[in-house]
């Protein structure tokens, strides 16, 4: 589906139209859609261009009509056949027919040359197809994962992992500048108690009661040098070597490189510190006060439920003014947006930084706080069991192990990431049809077996050929296959603004389906005549450099052969 929202009012109703005809292969028809709901004078409401659940209904079908109607004072199927009738007109031979439908959608049915001449383009934008069409272009910080340092990564930071890294790459791939952060929980008392459970193994003594367990904390004994260091020493140097641990496994996850990695110790370092500058300005437009011996932020003024400790009356700052003062100076840095991507337990902070975020003079609406939920790891039906070298959890090098980077990733995406996850490790493995990722991956592997066979030689032909082929009859599966293609450039509008990777992954399935439903229903390689076979290798290329992409987006690899 396509919708187009109201214009905001920096840009004009010809500027929209302008924006719809080049944003991908559809762009032509939904500018002939706007421009004649501006000939009608209906301005551009929230009109949306989709297919039909059935074919027999159109290739496309629009409800401009139904959201006219009130301002033209006049019946929706009236206006859908003047619509439908002005778009017969603008677009002559491209439109076949148009069917005014139900309380007044317009369904047009295009020709075979329309598609043809859109696969066509599709081919020509290459690589590009369905890049860039964010308007505007926006300056934009993720910051993700953001483990706590004081142990290796879990399940639940592979999936914040593989999110935050795929809306960064979709981000990006839709239009905006795009930089990728890791905040570092270095500061606190969970230092201290890393270094103090460290310390206590190498003594032969349990762990504090309050402090880590597992096989790592008992690996950090032989890593560290510990003669003469106290607890908290030991902790900085055993967080650091956590750290060191954690950017090899992001990176083995296929997690790209973080532009910064933002430490909190760094933020009360300095005169004034990063957090002493954020506390002045927060005292300066009265939005702190003192009571119990303890500083308190005015969090209520802004939305939260009650007001919010910042400085303890112990004089110990609270983390929520560490948080303050790290999004302050991103805010300073000039970033147009800031996306947060946070921990299940993560959701009652939420209104407390918005505020805190409003009251140092930002916009909330700039700020989003995106709350990950948990994910179950199965096995039979029932939660698996697997080796745990660190404590009570899975880690995220454990979970690789057993199922590989892209299984992973493409089950921790593949729902909305509002949602839980039961993750079936056994399907995970299978080399089926049943399951998702290796369905497409060897869809994408068939495609480029299909092109080796007929050839370098006949594949170059088809793309130079691109819009000079001569029309026929498509067949069913090939009108399907092309529209699904040209769906991708909203897709990825669609799935970059609603911040849902899982939208791509859908959209790749969907498409290998496609595929394998043309691939049964057209011959390809010698098809005849020779022009057809042209089409249908097109046809190829185009499906293979799609879901390339469509699996690139999501960190996923695209084999050549399996």
């Amino acid at each position: 589906m396509f919708m187009w929202r109201s214009a905001p009012e920096s840009c004009s109703f010809t500027q929209l139209v302008s924006q719809a005809l080049s944003t991908d292969p559809l762009g032509g028809l939904r500018g002939a859609v706007l421009e004649v709901v501006g000939e009608l004078g209906g301005g551009a409401p929230r009109i949306t261009l989709q297919r039909p659940p059935r074919a027999d209904f159109g290739d496309y079908s629009t409800n401009a009509a139904l959201l006219l109607a009130p301002a033209l004072k006049a019946a929706p199927r009236e206006i859908a056949e003047r619509l439908g009738s002005a778009l017969q007109l603008r677009l002559g031979g491209q439109l076949e027919r148009f069917e005014v439908a139900g309380p007044g959608f317009v369904n047009l049915f295009l020709a075979d040359s329309w598609l043809l001449g859109a696969l066509a383009q599709t081919l020509s934008a290459g690589e590009e197809f369905g890049r860039g069409g964010s308007v505007p272009s926006e300056r934009v910080l993720v910051e993700f994962v953001s483990a706590n340092p004081t142990g290796p990564m879990h399940v639940g930071h592979a999936r914040n992992a593989a999110y935050g890294d795929a809306l960064a790459r979709l981000l990006a791939f839709h239009g905006h500048r795009v930089e990728r952060e890791f905040y570092v929980n270095d500061a606190g008392s969970q230092v201290a108690k890393l270094g103090a459970s460290v310390c206590a193994l190498a003594r032969g003594e349990p762990a504090p009661q309050d402090g880590y367990r597992g096989e790592y904390v008992r690996q950090l004994v032989g890593q560290l040098e510990l003669d003469g260091r106290d607890g908290v020493e030991v902790g900085r140097a055993a967080v650091k070597l956590m750290v060191e641990e954690m950017r090899r496994s992001l990176e083995a996850f296929g997690v790209e490189q973080f532009d910064r990695w933002a430490y909190e110790s760094a933020l009360h370092e300095g005169d004034p510190s990063p957090v002493d500058h954020a506390l002045a300005m927060l005292a300066e437009q009265g939005r702190t006060y003192r009571s119990e011996g303890a500083l308190w932020l005015r969090t209520s003024e802004f939305g939260d439920d009650k007001d919010r400790v910042l400085v303890r009356s112990n004089g110990e700052h609270t983390y929520f003014a560490s948080d303050i003062a790290y999004h302050e100076q991103r805010r300073e840095r000039g970033f147009d947006r800031q996306i947060d991507v946070w921990g299940a337990d993560h959701h009652g902070y939420v209104p407390r930084m918005k505020a805190a975020y409003q009251a140092l003079g930002g916009d909330p609406e700039r700020l989003e706080l995106l709350i990950m939920q948990l994910v179950h790891l199965m096995r039979g039906g029932e939660r698996a069991q697997m080796s745990k070298r660190a404590g009570e959890f899975v880690t995220l090098d454990d979970l690789v192990a057993e199922i590989g980077v892209d299984a992973a990733r493409w089950y921790l995406l593949a729902r909305s990431h509002d949602t839980t996850v039961d993750l079936d490790l056994e399907l995970a493995r299978e080399q089926s049809s049943e399951n998702p990722v290796y369905y497409v991956q060897y869809a994408h592997a068939r495609i480029a077996s299909i092109l080796a066979k007929a050839g370098s030689e006949k594949v170059t032909a088809a793309q130079e050929r691109a819009g000079e082929w001569p029309a026929y009859d498509l067949h069913a599966s090939e009108r399907a296959l092309i529209e699904q293609l040209l769906a991708f450039p909203s897709e990825v509008a669609e799935a970059a603004e609603r911040r849902a990777p899982h939208r791509i992954a859908s959209y790749a399935l969907e498409l290998a389906q496609g595929f394998t439903a043309f691939y049964r229903d057209c011959r390809v390689v010698g098809a005849e005549p020779a022009s057809v076979e042209q089409v249908r290798l097109a046809m190829c290329v185009a499906t293979k450099r799609t879901l390339a992409r469509s699996l690139e987006l999501l960190g996923v690899a695209a084999p050549e052969a399996m």
